[in-house]
C-alpha cells in the first residue's frame, strides 16, 4: 500500500492492515508459474496435433491448416466451458488457460451462459459483446498499426513484393 493511502487510514485501520499482511499466506508463485507453463503448453501441444491432423489425413498445407485448428480449439473450449470443466482447469492453473484463443473462447462461453436468462438479444448477445468488444477493438487497432508500420519501414514498398 502507498504511503498516501495509509496517511488516509485511521490509527487502527493502519494497524489492522499491517496485521493482516503478516497473516496473509505467501503466494506459491513458482508452483503458479509452473502449472501455468504445463497447462499452457498443453493446449498448444493439442492444437500442434490438431494442425498436424489437417496435414495428414485433410490434405491441409500447414498454413492452410491454422484456421480450422483455431476453430477446433475455439468448440473444444466452448464444449469444455459448457460442460464446466474448462473452468475447474482454469482454477488449478491459472493464467496457463487465459493466454491461448482457448481462454477467450471459455470467457465468452462463459458470460453467454451467465446471461441467458436475460435473453438471446439482450442477454447473451449484450453481455458477450461487452465482454468482446474492447479486444475487438484493440485487435483492430493493433492491426492497423502493424499495417501502417509494415507499409512504411518495408524495403520493398507496399504489399512485399
Amino acid at each position: 500500500m502507498s504511503n498516501n493511502k495509509k496517511k488516509k487510514l485511521t490509527p487502527v485501520q493502519q494497524e489492522y492492515k499491517e496485521l493482516s499482511d503478516k497473516r496473509e499466506p505467501a503466494r506459491p508463485v513458482l508452483k503458479n508459474c509452473v502449472r501455468a507453463f504445463l497447462v499452457g503448453g498443453t493446449i498448444c501441444l493439442i492444437g500442434q496435433a490438431i494442425t498436424d491432423m489437417f496435414v495428414r489425413w485433410g490434405g491441409f498445407d500447414r498454413e492452410k491448416a491454422a484456421n480450422p485448428t483455431v476453430a477446433v480449439l475455439i468448440l473444444l473450449s466452448v464444449i469444455l466451458t459448457s460442460l464446466g470443466i474448462y473452468d475447474k482447469i482454469a482454477q488449478w492453473a491459472g493464467a496457463g488457460t487465459a493466454v491461448p484463443v482457448t481462454g477467450f473462447a471459455n470467457s465468452m462461453a462463459s458470460e453467454a451462459i451467465e446471461s441467458r436468462s436475460e435473453g438471446i438479444v439482450l442477454g447473451v448477445g449484450g453481455k458477450m459483446f461487452t465482454l468482446a468488444g474492447p479486444v475487438i477493438v484493440f485487435g483492430t487497432v493493433a492491426a492497423f498499426v502493424v499495417g501502417i508500420l509494415h507499409f512504411i519501414f518495408n524495403p520493398n514498398g507496399a504489399g512485399g513484393h
